[in-house]
Formats: structure tokens, C-alpha cells, sequence
């Protein structure tokens, strides 16, 4: 069911007169009987610029999803009416054609956390699990390119930490996996069914309306089901039982951060609460789904706004890292698993030693930790393929601490912490 029929329902509800204008209508004789109109903005936009529809007496234009800019090329036809955008997030879609200057003033209603405290919205628990995003590249339009999107979420690493956080936070609930690629979501719907996971579906804009309507109707009547998908169910898209949201991609845009939350929020009966797993450190970069958003000055000053995002470098400066508890378990005989890279880092300098040494250091405690857990080579080789995301993590700091490093460097330095790291495990043995 598109938007259009969607509004049309809804004000046949209310008892309010009203006819969709859709590709089979080429004129209305009998306006009187209607007292609103509902139309997607290209059909009405080529009936009105082929003179097909005399529309009379029009004194109120609502756009519904106002930040997307198609309907600007409406509003010279409706030069003499008043014209009112609806949106949850009045930050326009381009940055190049802000709202402020299609419309002329904001009324913002109520935030998201009254909402939910008035009962109108489910209340969200976020997980963020960290990602290093060094590969993004920002486009034209602002947003992190699909090419450089793929190149991160793609690797099997990133396919497995995806997994790994399903059934941490989701598994056996109602799940929408959003991404930023097409090849993506296949990946990631072959990654699930490869780990055992028969109730999953892939969805994208390449499917024609009788197979969405399909995927959509099983996600409807499918318990535990999970879709896959890239952009097409931001919105326009109604199943109020989805039980977690993940966000298996990174963006700029509040707008996309607010609509991919937003379609877990329905309240049931029997749903109050729903889960979001955030896979893009999406959460660090604009706070909370639920937290208070000046819009106004969102409204008014939208490049200030986007140019005071918190850089990615900065947010994963912060990162901080906790091995998984079922890892953890894995080197119970150890008391300590972590490891101030920077510290160790800084000390070398002071005392005039090579900065790497902190590397050194850090791959003989990793060592050390395989050891003390196993009882031959084999079994501290096993644990060893354990560490993945803790290297990665003191790689990533140790390159902080050097100020300028290249991909390719931070890629050679993971894979050399890795071979030392066996060789010591097989000398020490």
C-alpha cells in the first residue's frame, strides 16, 4: 500500500470527503463533492504541468515528509495558498536546499521523550557496539558514500560483529536491519543464513511492488522474522510488532538517524519497548534516539549544525573496549585483559625508547593471556583467534598516539601484531 492510499484511509476515517489522484485520473468534473485531494507528487506534478487538472478553490497544501525536496516543483502551481510541511526531523535531505528557505517558520511540537512518556511511542534501548569508519568517504550529498559504506560493512570481521550483536541484543525478536549498499544486505542476508538463521529476507528498491508486498506480508506474519534492506522502509512502512532496529551502516544525516529508529517506536498492546543495536557509532554522533534536538536551530543554521558534527576521528579516539563476556570466560585463569596502549606509548617516549614498543608490549600480554588459558600451542593458537577486536582496538589507538598513519600502515601493523603474536605463542610453547 503506498502513501497515498495510507492518507486516503486515514480521512475516510475521519469522515473527510476526499479522491486520490493517481495515474488512471486525468480530470475531476466534480470537485464540489471533495473537500481534500490526495496525490505523490510526480503524478500530480504531470498532471498540473499538462494542464490535465483545473484544481479550484485550493487553500491549504500539506506535504507530508516536507524535509525531501521533490515537492518544491509543486508549489509554483499553488502560488496563492498556504503551504504546510509535516516532518519529524526539519533538516532538509540537501544540504544544498535547506527548509528555512522554502518555508517560512517552524512550529516544532512535541520531543520524542514526551511522546514516549505520554504513551504515543515505545521506549528505545540502545547498544553501541564500536566500528572504525577510517575507510567512509563523504559525498556530494553530505552522507557517506555506498562505495566506501561497502568497503567497511562488507568485511567478514564487520559480518560477524554483526552477528555476534544480533544475538546479544535481538536474536528471537523482530528484527530490521537497515544498510547502506545493496551488496551489503546480501552479504548480510548470506552471513545469516550461513550461522543457521532460516527467517531472513533481503528487500531493496531493485524489487517490483509484488514481491515487496510479499517480503513485507511474511515480515508481518512471520514470528522472530528479520529483513535486511537498504533505504526503501525509512518510511512508508507499518509493522507496529518490530521488536529491534539495527543499524548496520553509519550516517550524517539526523534526519535518516531519526526515520530508521522511528520504525520500531509503534506501540501495541503487548510492545512498550523495543531494541535498537546501533553498528555505525550513529548514537555518539547525534546522542540518544530519544534525546531533546534544538530544532530551531536546526531550522535556522543547518550548516552549522552538520559542521559541528563530532568527526569520526574524534568519536573513535574515544572508543573504549570491553571483551564480550563469553570471551572473557574463555581467559577466566587471567586478572587483567586489558592494556593502556597510549600509556605505554607515552612511557616509551619519556624514557627515549622506540614508540612502538607499546606495540611489543601489548602483543606479550595478548601472549601471555593465551597461555595461561591453555594447556598446549593448539589451544593458545585457538584463543589467540579470539583477540580479533581487541588488536584491532590497540592497533587503532597506537595509531592516534603516531598523529598521521595511512590505512594500508594501520592494515600492515594489524597483520604483523597477528604474526608475532603466533610466533610467540609457538616459541613460548
Amino acid at each position: 500500500m503506498n502513501l497515498a492510499n495510507k492518507h486516503l484511509n486515514t480521512l475516510t476515517e475521519i469522515g473527510v470527503k476526499n479522491k486520490v489522484i493517481n495515474s488512471a485520473v486525468k480530470e475531476i468534473p466534480n470537485q464540489e463533492d471533495f473537500t481534500c485531494y490526495v496525490a505523490m507528487v510526480e503524478t500530480l506534478n504531470n498532471r498540473l504541468k499538462e494542464n490535465e487538472l483545473n484544481m479550484k478553490n485550493i487553500g491549504l497544501v500539506i506535504v507530508d515528509e516536507a524535509h525531501y525536496n521533490s515537492f518544491r516543483k509543486l508549489f509554483k502551481y499553488f502560488k496563492k495558498c498556504d503551504i504546510l510541511g509535516v516532518t519529524a526531523t526539519p533538516l532538509s535531505s540537501n544540504i544544498k536546499l535547506p527548509m528555512k528557505d522554502t518555508y517560512n517558520e517552524l512550529i516544532v511540537g512535541h520531543s520524542i521523550a514526551e511522546l514516549i512518556d505520554k504513551g504515543f511511542l515505545a521506549k528505545a534501548t540502545t547498544y553501541s557496539y564500536n566500528v572504525g569508519l577510517g575507510a567512509l568517504r563523504i559525498g556530494i550529498n553530505g552522507d557517506y558514500t555506498v562505495k566506501s559504506s561497502e568497503v567497511v560493512y562488507i568485511d567478514y570481521a564487520m559480518q560477524e560483529k554483526l552477528i555476534y550483536a544480533y544475538e546479544e541484543r535481538a536474536k528471537d525478536k523482530k528484527t530490521l536491519i537497515f544498510n547502506n549498499g545493496i551488496n551489503t544486505s546480501k552479504y548480510v542476508y548470506e552471513s545469516f543464513k550461513r550461522a543457521g538463521y532460516e527467517n531472513i529476507r533481503h528487500l531493496d528498491n531493485k524489487h517490483n511492488d509484488s514481491e515487496r508486498k510479499e517480503i513485507i506480508d511474511w515480515f508481518r506474519e512471520t514470528p522472530n522474522a528479520i529483513i535486511t534492506s537498504v533505504g526503501i522502509l525509512t518510511t512508508g512502512f507499518d509493522v507496529p510488532d518490530i521488536e529491534a532496529i539495527i543499524l548496520n551502516r553509519a550516517t550524517r544525516s539526523l534526519t535518516l538517524y531519526h526515520q530508521m529508529i522511528g520504525r520500531g517506536s509503534r506501540v501495541t498492546e503487548s510492545k512498550k519497548e523495543f531494541t535498537v543495536v546501533d553498528m555505525g557509532n550513529n548514537m555518539a554522533r547525534f546522542g540518544l534516539w530519544e534525546e531533546k534536538v534544538d530544532w530551531n536551530l536546526v531550522f535556522k543554521n543547518p550548516d552549522y549544525f552538520l559542521e559541528n558534527l563530532i568527526p569520526d576521528e574524534t568519536i573513535e579516539r574515544n572508543f573504549s573496549y570491553e571483551m564480550p563476556k563469553e570471551i572473557r570466560k574463555r581467559f577466566k585463569n587471567s586478572k587483567e585483559v586489558d592494556f593502556d596502549v597510549e600509556e605505554a606509548f607515552h612511557q616509551a617516549k619519556k624514557k627515549g625508547l622506540k614508540p612502538k614498543l607499546a606495540i611489543d608490549q601489548a602483543i606479550e600480554q595478548h601472549a601471555q593471556m593465551c597461555l595461561e588459558n591453555s594447556e598446549d600451542a593448539f589451544e593458545a593458537m585457538k584463543l589467540a583467534l579470539l583477540l580479533e577486536d581487541a588488536i584491532s582496538f590497540r592497533v587503532q589507538k597506537y595509531a592516534y598516539c603516531l598523529s598521521k598513519t595511512t590505512n594500508n600502515y594501520i592494515d600492515w601493523l594489524t597483520d604483523d601484531y597477528k604474526r608475532s603474536l603466533r610466533a610467540l605463542l609457538r616459541k613460548s610453547m
